[in-house]
C-alpha cells in the first residue's frame, strides 16, 4: 500500500482532487451566499426593530 503522508493515510488518486475541488465550491459559493445571507438578515431584524420601536434620533422632549 502507497502511503501519502508519514501519517500513514492512504493515497488516493482522485483525493487530492476532491479536496481541490470543495475548497474551490467552499470559497467561491458556500461562503460568500452565507455572508450575504448574514447581513441580510441583520439589516432585516434592524428594519423590522425599527418599525416596532421607531426610528433613532433624540429622545422627544
Amino acid at each position: 500500500m502507497v502511503y501519502a503522508s508519514k501519517f500513514k493515510v492512504p493515497a488516493d488518486a482522485g483525493a487530492k482532487r476532491r479536496e481541490i475541488t470543495m475548497f474551490l465550491v467552499l470559497a467561491f459559493a458556500i461562503w460568500p451566499i452565507l455572508a450575504v445571507a448574514v447581513v441580510g438578515g441583520y439589516g432585516f431584524a434592524v428594519w423590522i426593530y425599527q418599525m416596532i420601536m421607531g426610528p433613532p434620533g433624540p429622545p422627544a422632549v
